[in-house]
């Protein structure tokens, strides 16, 4: 009897062991059969390079977060979730968190770069652009440009701190008190205009018969008016309408003007005018293209000034004197 029901029971067992294996086969070789892929790597990886690769293996990229870290630059991952060599289903998840970059960056040199280019740099390296305080800088420096700054430049700082700059506002335009003019020759008030940095603007003819011929009678600016730098000053000149030359008939002697017009694309229009003993001639009237040089002989038995206009703004003068 005894025999009996160990026999039964060994039967039993050997029957509960052959289907166990054979369940754990069938279960395992289903499972192989299924796609699955195994799990990279993406430690230290860029988030741009881990959603290529785990795209093209067939699962799912998730962000949990994102914190400070002084090991991986910004937007790296410090941890994945399954680990590197697991093996996953196809279409499953992978976890991951990212880096926000160190909490604390090295400011960098904007010095020297203008106002914007000096804000794509501090965005770029975690900063913001704080206040800009502006001041009139030498002619080295042009305008909006950064003369200096605050953090300075390889100082360590909170990500996410404001650097203050100090702004060129361009070089300070110089002011001048207003020359008095009047009674001075029209050779006389040109020089005179030319040493304080101005330049000469229109010129216009009034008679006064009481005055000599050939003097300035009024000027704008007025005498003491606060002037800047080449700004422009408009003369009055005594002279007699429908005056005759009195060099007619007389062997003139010569001087040589040349101009260049300045580089652009547009022919600007030239004319040349000679001022001299009180009588004003035109020596030239006509377009000329950006390069193009304008020679000229230029009459004079005395003192002259030649005066050339660019589109009908005065562009130089020229004084000959007799030699």
């Amino acid at each position: 009897m005894i025999k009996r029901f160990a026999k039964i029971s060994f039967l039993l067992i050997a029957f509960l062991i052959i289907t166990g294996a054979t369940a754990y086969l069938t279960l395992t070789f289903i499972i192989r059969g299924e796609d699955t892929v195994v799990v990279p790597d993406l430690i230290g990886k860029d988030v741009v390079y881990v959603l290529e690769i785990l795209t093209d293996l067939g699962l799912n990229t998730k962000v949990k977060g994102s914190e400070y870290s002084s090991e991986f630059p910004k937007n790296q991952v410090i941890h994945q979730d399954p680990s590197p060599g697991s093996e996953l289903k196809k279409g499953r998840d992978i976890h991951i968190l990212l880096s926000r970059g160190p909490k604390v960056i090295t400011v960098p040199n904007v010095a020297g770069l203008p106002v914007r280019q000096a804000r794509l740099v501090l965005e770029e390296s975690g900063l913001c652009l704080g206040h800009n305080t502006r001041v009139h800088a030498d002619e080295k420096v042009g305008k909006d440009v950064v003369i200096a700054q605050y953090p300075l430049s390889g100082e360590m700082v909170d990500r996410g701190r404001c650097i203050n700059l100090l702004v060129s506002e361009g070089q300070r335009v110089r002011a001048y008190q207003m020359l008095d003019l009047k009674g001075l020759s029209v050779d006389e008030a040109v020089i005179a205009i030319e040493r304080s940095h101005l330049r000469v603007g229109r010129l216009r003819h009034e008679f006064h018969s009481g005055r000599p011929d050939n003097i300035i009678t009024a000027q704008v600016p007025n005498p003491g008016y606060r002037i800047l730098e080449n700004a422009l000053v408009d003369l009055v000149i005594n002279r007699k309408p429908g005056a005759k030359d009195p060099r007619k008939g007389q062997a003139l002697r010569s001087g040589f003007f040349r101009h260049t017009i300045n580089s652009g694309f547009l022919k600007k229009h030239i004319q040349v005018r000679l001022d001299s003993m009180g009588i004003s001639s035109e020596l030239y009237d006509g377009f000329m293209s950006p390069g193009e040089e304008l020679w000229l002989l230029v009459p004079t038995n005395s003192i002259a000034t030649l005066f050339l206009y660019e589109n009908g703004v005065l562009a130089k003068t020229q004084v000959f004197n007799v030699p």
